[in-house]
């Protein structure tokens, strides 16, 4: 039986820190998007319930697959199994992070001339 992969992926958004395990992720059809797919939610036990992985599953509910900016991943480890996903806030713990800068713009700007 063939090993299924599994992925680590950690990302910016809106200030803070996702970290999520999925089984597939790709480069996708969308220029500058990382695509994840299959994302993991571990089994719920029945005493322990952790809210930040709740409200993980409650926004990515029903997708079955999502575009990740590529200016905001900071990190794809593919692992051995899945943790918990998590949402990191984007103040101390974070303050070592820093994303790359990225601009709209090829290099050597415009060039014109007069």
């Amino acid at each position: 039986m063939a090993k299924k992969h599994v992925y680590r992926v950690l990302f910016h958004n809106q200030g803070k820190i996702y970290e999520l395990y999925a089984r597939s992720v790709s480069q996708g059809e969308l220029y500058g998007f990382v695509e994840l797919g299959e994302i993991i939610f571990g089994e719920r036990s029945g005493v322990l319930v952790d809210p930040s992985e709740e409200r993980l599953k409650a926004e990515f509910a029903a997708v079955k697959r999502t575009h990740v900016p590529l200016h905001a991943v900071i990190r794809i480890d593919e692992v051995e199994k899945g943790g918990a996903n998590k949402i990191i806030s984007g103040g101390d713990g974070a303050a070592n992070v820093t994303a790359f800068p990225a601009t709209g713009y090829p290099p050597g700007g415009s060039s014109s001339t007069s």
